[in-house]
């Protein structure tokens, strides 16, 4: 299996979070399960720590040293991500969470995700 980690689940993992769900990490360290996390994710994370937002306030150098260093694998947003973002139904509005919904369409990957506004998105989509 191939999951797109979406931002949330991404920091939660990294910080051993009692947030994560016990499927979601059990669907994370299923025998060959690659885990991917977007460049999209950084930007969000990096735009939102600006803001100072609660959730968001860390180092994103050391989120990307952090991600490596557990064996996710970096995603960069790619042009052809960007059409398919165009072509996506306005289930939600969020930019962020869009653009992963295009790359998990595009590569294609399973988005794991907290936010069920995303499941009208179909089968790639995995609410946990």
């Amino acid at each position: 299996m191939r999951l797109l980690l979406d931002t949330h689940v991404f920091l939660w993992t990294l910080d051993d979070s009692p947030r994560l769900s016990r499927r979601a990490r059990e669907m994370m360290t299923a025998p060959g399960t690659e885990c991917f996390v977007s460049a999209v994710s950084f930007w969000e994370i990096a735009i939102k720590a600006s803001l100072r937002r609660a959730a968001f306030r860390t180092d994103v150098a050391k989120l990307v040293a952090g991600a490596r260093a557990a064996g996710l694998k970096l995603l960069p947003f790619q042009p052809e991500h960007a059409v398919r973002v165009a072509r996506l139904p306005r289930h939600h509005s969020d930019p962020f969470d869009r653009a992963l919904v295009a790359q998990a369409l595009f590569e294609p990957l399973a988005l794991l995700t907290q936010d069920a506004a995303l499941a009208p998105y179909g089968n790639i989509v995995s609410v946990v």
